[in-house]
């Protein structure tokens, strides 16, 4: 492995979190959905951070605007074929896309299922025109509650063999994980991948919770592990990877500042932390400028930068097969 390049890749990355502006001000405009300004200039503050919100939940209410104006299954596969685009130009050489299907049909009350499917028809267009690999992750949405999830979960299902692994996301304070014990039992029976949101707006304790009872073999987020050694030293031991995302843990307000972000602490730790962007198009950032800013502002030095891309490399959804195919692309 040692002279052998490593992938570009982004693990972490919602794509109903990176809907263009200027797709959403022209999607507006087609299906007459007033917005509350009259110029795209003037429209970005609403859909992009602009520094830091108050807390997840602020941070959320960014990405309401993107599925706002999605009105119809053409709609839907517009922006999962623009998101192929995206993360092509971003220099990805692999990307796992994630998504809540009820999340993008619930304003116009689109067919759930359907939207999966109009999703993967959108993706598997993109890969025909750009030479990335990508890989989708459904989202239950926690914030709609348990039976919103089950239609989501029955949606995903349905098309379980284009779909890598499920999440659980969203509202981590006020849904417990422990409600959606029986979801997750189904995608494991489903034999699916899980990864789940946590350790974000919620401590420690969502983190057990994820990694014991929803059976998660990776953590999005999972900044509060950070505090409790008992906690990253179980992490370490059930091998459990953490999808560390900087900027957007800034703009949350789950830390105070870019320079005090954990992901050095993991490292040091030994975890299997890799690095990744979370909602591009809302954050104005790509994954680029997080590998920057944790070498500019973080203080991770080369080899640090390195590891992450291999740790990414090792806890990715792709099989043994599709890894050795990927490289011999490279």
């Amino acid at each position: 492995m040692k002279n052998t390049p490593l992938p570009l890749m982004d693990l972490h990355r919602h794509l109903d979190g990176n809907i263009r502006p200027k797709t959403i001000w022209q999607l507006a405009q087609k299906n007459n959905i007033s917005l509350p300004v009259s110029t795209l200039e003037d429209f970005i503050p609403y859909v992009q951070i602009q520094n830091q919100e108050a807390d997840l939940m602020a941070f959320l209410k960014k990405l309401d605007w993107g599925v706002a104006v999605l009105s119809s299954l053409d709609d839907v596969k517009q922006i999962a074929y623009e998101n192929v685009e995206d993360a092509f130009n971003a220099g990805l050489h692999y990307a796992e896309l994630r998504f809540s299907p009820y999340y993008m049909a619930m304003n116009h009350k689109l067919n759930v299922q359907d939207v999966v499917g109009a999703i993967i028809d959108g993706i598997n267009l993109g890969l025909k025109d750009f030479k990335i690999k990508i890989k989708l992750i459904g989202i239950l949405s926690r914030t709609f509650g348990v039976e919103k999830c089950q239609l989501e979960l029955d949606a995903l299902l349905a098309f379980k063999n284009n779909i890598t692994a499920i999440d659980l996301a969203g509202d981590e304070y006020n849904f417990s994980g422990s409600l959606f014990v029986e979801h997750f039992k189904q995608v494991q029976e489903a034999g699916l991948h899980i990864t789940v949101h946590a350790g974000e707006a919620g401590g420690v304790q969502s983190m057990y919770q994820a990694i014991d009872e929803l059976k998660a073999t990776r953590i999005g987020h999972g900044v509060a592990c950070a505090s409790d050694e008992a906690l990253m030293d179980y992490m370490l031991e059930k091998n459990i990877a953490i999808e560390s995302c900087i900027t957007s843990n800034y703009q949350t307000g789950t830390i105070d500042s870019i320079k005090n972000h954990p992901i050095k602490t993991f490292l040091n730790k030994g975890l299997k932390v890799c690095l990744n962007t979370d909602d591009p198009a809302v954050q104005g950032i790509e994954i680029k400028h997080e590998f920057k800013i944790a070498q500019s502002i973080v203080g991770l030095d080369d080899n640090d930068i390195l590891t992450l891309k291999q740790n990414a490399f090792d806890v990715c959804f792709l099989s043994k097969d599709e890894k050795k195919d990927l490289l011999n692309s490279l």
